[in-house]
């Protein structure tokens, strides 16, 4: 392990990784400078008491929550669906803006919906930036509201938001119909939209927490979950004219910060980088390797690499607050929509299997990070995987140091364990795992792109 801030092989910058004489592991971060602890005996707490699974009832496969497949009038119009085929050359087609009257023709494999309440409204962007809604936004709601069972959906979800906000349920009631389809148009002009899954529950579920995770997907389900999120974060970066960046995770699990316990990303339009990509982008003008000589020839020599395929690689992250699995794309790429279909779908498969190594119980977020459009630095696409079995407390807020109980060693060898038996079971795409993995330096190819 790396005993100083400083790479020993190459001099170059690095993390700070040290196992203490009585088993103490020290680290930090040297994109953030986060300082985490891993204490021995630290794991043995005791753990809060979970909840008894209850019985499902008729119905909750598809009505348990706003999400779920036989509620889609309970969210706002939804902007694109991704239906699969059966034609192996072209596995899914994704199909956008449907009317309202359309929405049950076709199952939806994923949708793409605006957040109801996003973090950045229209009336932000219209107010700090002067932002307009588009001719063709108007139209397209216009002719949605034109049939009954979209205007009727319009009315309903301008109501669902009055009645989020406050107001008194009188008020509501009083609200002109006219008067909610106009202000209705701005739904459809959201920078914050919502990728849905299909399933809130696996297939053949009796209780409620056989809830269907990212790595209850096939690979195959996860490539199309992967692709329109990706579809959806190009729209976005390019048609916000003040949009600096689109911040883009997955939270899974109360626990991790989801409202609903059912499987979905978030895209989030936002006007600057944001402190940790702002500090990034100046680090990589000052060391344009930055991601290669600190992270991850480090990571391949300390022997970090958890799993490996043509195009990903995954590390045990270190200097994170909570264990983290680092999945970096090997393209030469820097956006998730200008990678091949062959590396989008090798990125998705790695992705997927640290997914369901993890497990479904666990609360995670993903999180994505990758060169925002208009920056003058290369910056390699990467997802991190993080495990929330931690909460932080009046210790790590007095000092500053983390302390959590699975060091990057630990991560390692639970998920090379669990990887090796689903990749046996073929419950996960092909990859090299653990020992398998070429542990080569240079494996990122970003600086060319």
């Amino acid at each position: 392990m790396n005993e100083a801030h400083r790479d020993l092989a190459t001099g170059r910058p690095g993390y700070h990784l040290e196992q203490l004489p009585d088993g103490t592991v020290r680290q930090e971060s040297p994109l953030t400078g986060t300082v985490v602890w891993t204490v021995p005996g630290r794991s043995h707490r005791p753990l809060p008491a979970v909840a008894p699974p209850q019985p499902l009832r008729p119905g909750d496969m598809d009505t348990t929550c706003a999400f779920c497949s036989g509620r889609h009038l309970d969210t706002p119009p939804e902007k694109a669906r991704l239906v699969l085929g059966s034609d192996p050359g072209q596995p899914w087609q994704i199909l956008r803006h449907l009317p309202a009257d359309q929405l049950g023709m076709t199952v939806a494999e994923v949708r793409r919906i605006p957040n109801l309440f996003e973090i950045l409204p229209f009336e932000y962007w219209h107010a700090n930036h002067g932002y307009e809604l588009p001719a063709p936004i108007r139209e397209r709601a216009r002719a949605y509201a034109a049939s009954p069972t979209g205007r009727a959906h319009l009315v309903a979800i301008m109501r669902t938001r009055a009645r989020a906000s406050g107001r008194p349920a009188v008020q509501v009631a009083g609200l002109a119909e006219d008067e909610l389809v106009e202000q209705s148009v701005r739904l459809f002009a959201g920078s914050h939209d919502v990728i849905v899954a299909r399933r809130h529950f696996v297939d053949g579920a009796s209780q409620d927490d056989e809830v269907a995770s990212a790595g209850d997907l096939t690979p195959l389900e996860h490539g199309a979950y992967m692709a329109l999120t990706v579809d959806a974060l190009r729209d976005l970066a390019l048609s916000m004219p003040d949009a600096a960046y689109v911040a883009t995770f997955q939270n899974w699990l109360r626990a991790a910060g989801a409202s609903f316990d059912h499987l979905h990303k978030q895209l989030v339009a936002i006007d600057e980088y944001g402190p940790l990509m702002a500090r990034i982008v100046g680090m990589l003008r000052e060391t344009p390797d930055l991601f290669t000589v600190a992270i991850t020839d480090p990571a391949a020599r300390d022997r970090l690499v958890i799993a490996e395929n043509d195009h990903a690689v995954a590390l045990a992250g270190v200097g994170h607050r909570y264990p983290t699995v680092e999945i970096y794309s090997k393209a030469a790429a820097n956006h998730p929509w200008e990678h091949s279909p062959e590396a989008l779908r090798g990125m998705s498969d790695m992705v997927h299997a640290c997914h369901a190594a993890t497990g479904r119980l666990v609360p995670t977020n993903e999180e994505w990070h990758y060169r925002p459009v208009g920056a003058d630095v290369a910056m390699p696409w990467r997802i991190n995987l993080k495990w929330r079995i931690s909460t932080l407390a009046g210790f790590e807020g007095g000092t500053k140091i983390n302390v959590n109980t699975i060091a990057p060693a630990g991560l390692r060898d639970r998920m090379i364990t669990a990887l090796a038996a689903l990749r046996d079971a073929g419950r996960i795409a092909p990859l090299a795992v653990g020992d398998q993995c070429a542990h080569r330096t240079g494996v990122l190819d970003y600086l060319a792109g």
